[in-house]
């Protein structure tokens, strides 16, 4: 993955049903096709959040993913991104699940 210009972050959060429904799996799963690093993890609220980064294209297919997409069996009702910016380098070297 290139490192540099371009390279954006953003935290999420989603909110629905996604837990019980593979979301962390195929956000993971969907993360490594997209070539974003980060990690994904349930919250004891109900809802599932985590950190995306690497090129702003792919943070982009992954933001628009989390939101009208999901795993087969999740609902989503809203997706939050927060502290967006642009970054140097990549903090994370995987896409994580955090349990």
């Amino acid at each position: 993955m290139a490192e540099g210009e371009g390279l954006l972050s953003v935290d999420y959060e989603v909110f629905g049903k996604v837990q019980g429904v593979f979301f962390r799996k195929h956000t993971q799963t969907q993360g490594k096709k997209l070539g974003v690093v980060g990690w994904v993890q349930n919250t004891d609220y109900g809802t599932v959040q985590g950190q995306i980064q690497g090129p702003s294209v792919q943070v982009r297919q992954l933001q628009e993913w989390l939101w009208k997409t999901g795993s087969p069996k999740s609902r989503i009702d809203k997706a939050e991104f927060r502290n967006e910016k642009k970054i140097v380098h990549l903090e994370h070297s995987d896409f994580c699940i955090v349990k």
